[in-house]
């Protein structure tokens, strides 16, 4: 996916399992944070973060959704434990992750696995894509993203 281009549509659950679309969403930038697994250590971090900052995010017109691999059950808990102000996706199937190009080999423990690579992908109110952080470092990464709107 390259800067500029149109991001296509996508479907999925959120935690609560209602039906979302990134055309839903259409006029507002939209913060797409894909995570490797919810409630895990950097995921955690990362996460909060985003509730942390989400008034200011929101001051500046932004939408945010968080992303992973996890059933919507899962992310219903992770979002209601830390009391996360914004959606989280659950994308099972991995056709968003693959439509994003966010799974790669990673080595956990000495083994090779896929797993999302943690990515951020901004989305602009034409839908689209303004900005990607990739490789994402869970500390400070959301005021990462606030400094790129209000640029």
């Amino acid at each position: 996916m390259e800067l500029h281009e149109k991001v296509a549509n996508f479907t999925l659950q959120d935690d609560q399992e209602q039906t979302i679309n990134l055309t839903d969403f259409a006029g507002k930038p939209v913060i797409l944070f894909f995570y490797p697994k919810a409630d895990t250590p950097g995921c955690t971090i990362e996460a909060c973060g985003f509730r942390d900052t989400f008034t200011k995010l929101q001051a500046a017109g932004a939408v945010v959704l968080g992303i992973s691999r996890d059933t919507p059950k899962a992310q219903r808990k992770f979002r209601e434990k830390y009391d996360l102000p914004y959606p989280l996706l659950a994308d099972v199937d991995e056709k968003v992750c693959n439509q994003f190009g966010v799974l790669k080999e990673k080595n956990m423990y000495g083994k090779k696995v896929w797993g999302i690579e943690r990515t951020t992908f901004v989305i602009g109110p034409d839908q689209r894509l303004v900005h990607v952080f990739p490789k994402v470092k869970p500390e400070g990464h959301a005021e990462e993203v606030l400094a790129l709107l209000k640029g």
